[in-house]
């Protein structure tokens, strides 16, 4: 029996992969990995797809140094730049959303963190949507505290989104303004409160196999069971606009890898979608199962028909899930 095919028994039976071994299936055959990573996905989440979609509710001038965004203040990316979106605004978006099948909808915030007013804002925005809009509420507001993820949560926010962008020992080389341990923390508030949590990372930012390996790990750690895979889309005018964009085969060997140490995770297609000719079909294939459709922050993504068709063809079903 193949290396892939004998790790892949021992994850069915219940056992989880070391460090050294996740190393090793970076090695394998492509065709082979991603078939196992994909039968791994059918045995613990069977052909359930979560969608989601996010609204970019507040864009530019953030104060962190982040190289690969267009919306640091650090850097001379071409980026809109506008204060927190209003009420009508925001839930008009999620209405045509949901009117299209979406279950999920993320409000996202540029920025270390909210100030008051802005929390009372989002906090009185998602009151409003849960009354008239039937779709799931999250949120990505950059590193804030206990008190104020408890009081997104009273209101209806179920889930927060806070990548932790790449490995702890990569992270300095990635941003210095905040820390690897900082996302940690406010992760852990938001856990605390009782909310579920979606965080995964961005590759392609000069990272080695063993960084991918460890971001997955520290992922598992944490019990995150929305994990987006973010691929560097680079940005004239940020640190990494030189850098080469990672091929078709090496985002497939990363997501299936991942479903190796995260079997039971929704594995989330997300940023950088648009540079696979296929729109993610070949990865839905490797052990994805989820993704974030319509357009992403600062660049553009794929529509919500087309990404449901798609789905839709590969035998999935959209459902709303809770992890």
């Amino acid at each position: 029996m193949h290396f892939v095919t004998l790790i892949k028994e021992k994850i069915l039976y219940g056992s989880t992969i070391t460090k050294n071994e996740a190393l090793m299936l970076f090695s394998q055959p492509l065709e082979e990995l991603c078939q196992n990573a994909n039968e791994i996905r059918k045995h613990y989440c069977q052909n359930t797809f979560d969608i989601c979609t996010i609204i970019n509710a507040k864009s530019g001038r953030c104060s962190e140094n982040c190289k690969y965004c267009a919306q640091s203040i650090h850097h001379d990316a071409d980026c809109q730049d506008y204060p927190l979106l209003s009420a009508d605004e925001i839930i008009s978006h999620a209405k045509y959303n949901a009117d299209r099948g979406v279950q999920r909808y993320s409000l996202v915030t540029s920025g270390k963190t909210l100030v008051e007013q802005e929390l009372e804002q989002i906090c009185s925005v998602v009151e409003q949507m849960k009354t008239s809009v039937p779709i799931e509420i999250c949120g990505s507001f950059g590193l804030l505290t206990k008190e104020q993820y408890t009081r997104l949560y009273q209101v209806g926010l179920t889930r927060i989104h806070n990548n932790l962008e790449t490995s702890k020992n990569n992270f300095p080389n990635m941003c210095t303004t905040h820390t690897f341990e900082d996302k940690v923390t406010a992760i852990g508030f938001a856990k605390e409160v009782g909310m579920y949590i979606c965080s995964g990372g961005i590759f392609g930012i000069g990272e080695s196999l063993e960084d991918r390996i460890d971001l997955a790990f520290s992922l598992k750690a944490l019990n995150v069971k929305s994990v987006p895979i973010n691929v560097l889309n680079p940005i004239k005018g940020t640190p990494y606009e030189n850098l080469q964009p990672l091929s078709e085969d090496e985002i497939r060997r990363i997501v299936a890898v991942y479903r190796f140490i995260l079997p039971c995770a929704f594995i989330r297609l997300a940023g950088g979608r648009n540079l696979l000719h296929d729109k993610g079909r070949s990865c839905f294939l490797s052990g994805a199962n989820a993704a974030i459709s319509g357009d992403m922050l600062t660049t553009s993504g794929f529509s919500i028909e087309a990404d449901l068709k798609m789905i839709a063809e590969l035998g999935f079903e959209v459902k709303k899930n809770h992890g």
